[in-house]
């Protein structure tokens, strides 16, 4: 039997991991102390999730552990040898850092070197997938020439018509204290595969989603724009006309990558993981997308301030993944991805309200 340990595992990549690897077979153990409730408070608690993984896989191990914790962290991946690591826990939030750097930076860029130095102590071999971030690359991307369209920004640059590359500048650029800890676990992910020679990558993930995301203001981008249409909130645009572009990745697609990943794996990579081109989109985009869902209108205001370091449009190219990994491609598009987020909501605040 595979073991299989996964950080962060009752977070949206986390137990999409541990969903679909359990379903293989192997054993799975996750470590997680739900410390996006600490982040995000009530409406980011993760116990839900954590508690459903035990409910519905057997071969499932929680350990209630902090990746902060150098000790135990070693003493834990001592113990299981892992076959494989899937590190998706992170403080994931730009705007949060901020106001609690250390704890941004513990967890994201300490976190990640205490699992990698006991995965270089007790299984080296073991191939390490990295949850990274698109942050890494900063606001340079906002210096690209930008094309403003009725609903949209994009690439006026025939070069980018694709997205953004791995190649892109992370230099003399504004990253939020969050990209800045985010570019050192990736750059140390990045180090022990080519000076340790351990299988690792770091994916630099556009805007991660799906049915199991929390979403909140601070993080979570399009499943806090369906919530706020399906509970009838108020949403707020910060910045950029509402043109801002983001591609969107499911879960389930980031998943069957690490699976590639660990099928085949390689020292030292970086790829930029995102729904590419085809599952873009802005946010009046999203708007009349989610509007045309649930048949609710978007209550929502504008501001014009945007947010620090934010981007005007991101899009990932997928080209490198793609020769790297053929068998692996985008499987959820955005009306999918959409409606199950919707309908995901949905559940889960009828069950809250029957209590």
């Amino acid at each position: 039997m595979q073991k299989l340990l996964v950080t962060g595992s009752s977070g949206l990549i986390g137990s999409e991991v541990v969903r679909h690897f359990a379903r293989k077979g192997w054993k799975i153990y996750g470590i997680d102390n739900n410390m996006r409730a600490d982040f995000f408070g009530e409406k980011g608690d993760t116990r839900w999730s954590q508690q459903q993984l035990q409910s519905d896989f057997p071969d499932f191990t929680h350990h209630e552990a902090d990746l902060r914790d150098r000790s135990k962290i070693l003493e834990l991946v001592k113990e299981i040898k892992p076959d494989y690591i899937s590190h998706t826990a992170a403080q994931p939030s730009h705007d949060l850092a901020a106001s609690r750097p250390f704890d941004d930076f513990d967890v994201n860029a300490v976190g990640t070197l205490n699992l990698l130095e006991a995965a270089r102590n007790y299984c080296p071999e073991s191939p390490f997938a990295h949850m990274s971030t698109n942050k890494v690359y900063g606001d340079a991307p906002n210096n690209l020439h930008l094309v403003e369209q009725e609903k949209r920004y994009d690439y006026g640059d025939a070069a980018y018509q694709n997205g953004i590359k791995e190649s892109f500048t992370i230099d003399q650029s504004k990253h939020s204290l969050f990209g800045a800890s985010k570019v050192a676990a990736d750059v140390m992910v990045q180090e022990y595969g080519r000076y340790f020679d351990m299988p690792t990558c770091a994916l630099r993930g556009g805007c991660l989603t799906g049915p199991n995301h929390s979403g909140v203001e601070l993080h979570g981008f399009l499943s806090y724009l369906i919530k706020v249409n399906i509970t009838g909130g108020h949403y707020t645009i910060f910045g950029y006309k509402g043109k801002q572009v983001r591609d969107n990745i499911h879960s389930y697609d980031v998943a069957k990558f690490m699976e590639n990943f660990f099928e085949n794996p390689r020292s030292g990579e970086v790829y930029n993981i995102g729904g590419g081109r085809d599952n873009s989109t802005s946010i009046l985009e999203a708007f009349d997308r989610i509007e045309g869902i649930t048949g609710k209108k978007m209550n929502h205001t504008y501001s014009e301030q945007n947010r620090s370091g934010d981007h005007i449009c991101y899009i990932s190219d997928l080209s490198k993944m793609k020769a790297h990994y053929p068998k692996w491609d985008i499987t959820k598009d955005l009306q999918t991805t959409f409606e199950e987020i919707a309908s995901s909501w949905e559940r889960r605040i009828f069950a809250a309200a029957r209590g």
